[in-house]
């Protein structure tokens, strides 16, 4: 097989000025794809505002020779996101690939957390990929073809201490992620997410000495085959970081059949829970429907 190309595919990368974002910008661009960098240029936390960071990823894309325009509008408005993708189309006449990057960090402990951090962290992460994807979604449907990608966490899959707002979040993606790779299966538009580890400016005191190992390019990969058009997979969540790649996903356990039409105590709840717990047999459901198919063959 080929080197995977871009050739003809326009990508939109939020927070696309530095970091784990700027990395993806260079790499699409290098492999002849037209790149929309997208950042605000503000400060980790969310303040501030600038355009330098989406003008210099720009410059270096045009510079090697590659196809690229810089875009300053806030992820966080459904003005921003139309924005965004009005831009990508003006620009260059489609939209094949969205990379949901943009993001900050106002980490306190749950019960010094201010509703303005929660709300603050929801709106760039959580709202800013819906703004931004679903003008997208419309773009690619109409070409019958598209890839997204989310950027989660493992601070929301596994927990972290000091990230309620920046979890909950992170976890919001992963639904966010599911339902779009439900409802975009039969328009050709792919849907995952990835848990990178990376150094970047907003996590390089927080990593410590194992910073020098998670440098954002081993990431890209990752992203870019995931974006590809050779690329069939959807609905899943990968983690990523220092060169080593693994799925995550959400299993179904078998768990305890109390019997049809029986009344369940909370005892024998109690009683059964080793077996409740048991993971052994898991299953890995695609939606909904399977999870309900696996009741309904339990009842039977």
């Amino acid at each position: 097989m080929g080197e995977i190309r871009f050739d003809g595919r326009v990508a939109v990368i939020t927070g696309a000025g530095g970091g784990l974002g700027k990395t993806y910008a260079l790499e699409f661009a290098r492999r002849g794809g037209k790149v929309v960098v997208n950042d605000l240029g503000g400060k980790p936390d969310g303040t501030g505002a600038g355009h330098s960071m989406a003008d210099v990823c720009v410059e270096e894309i045009r510079a090697a020779g590659g196809e690229a325009v810089a875009n300053y509008d806030s992820v966080a408005t459904p003005e921003g996101g139309e924005g965004i993708i009005r831009g990508a189309v003006e620009a260059f006449g489609r939209v094949d690939i969205v990379v949901n990057n943009a993001g900050i960090l106002r980490d306190k402990s749950f019960l010094k957390l201010e509703p303005a951090d929660l709300d603050a962290v929801l709106k760039v992460h959580l709202e800013g990929a819906f703004c931004v994807s679903q003008p997208a979604f419309r773009v690619m449907k109409d070409q019958g073809y598209g890839r997204f990608i989310f950027t989660s966490s493992a601070a929301g899959i596994f927990g972290n201490f000091g990230q309620t707002n920046y979890g909950a979040a992170k976890m919001g993606l992963v639904g966010l992620m599911h339902v779009l790779a439900v409802e975009g299966a039969k328009y050709n538009i792919r849907c995952n997410a990835i848990a990178p580890t990376a150094r970047t400016r907003m996590t390089e005191e927080l990593l410590g000495p194992l910073a020098e190992s998670l440098a954002p390019e081993t990431v890209t990969p990752l992203v870019v085959y995931l974006c590809s058009e050779e690329c069939e997979i959807t609905h899943e969540i990968y983690s990523v970081g220092g060169g080593r790649f693994a799925r995550i996903f959400v299993g179904l356990a078998p768990g305890w059949i109390a019997g049809k039409a029986k009344v369940v105590s909370a005892e024998a709840v109690r009683d059964n829970m080793d077996q409740i717990r048991n993971p052994e047999g898991y299953t890995i459901p695609r939606g909904i429907g399977d999870e309900l198919k696996a009741i309904a063959q339990a009842l039977r």
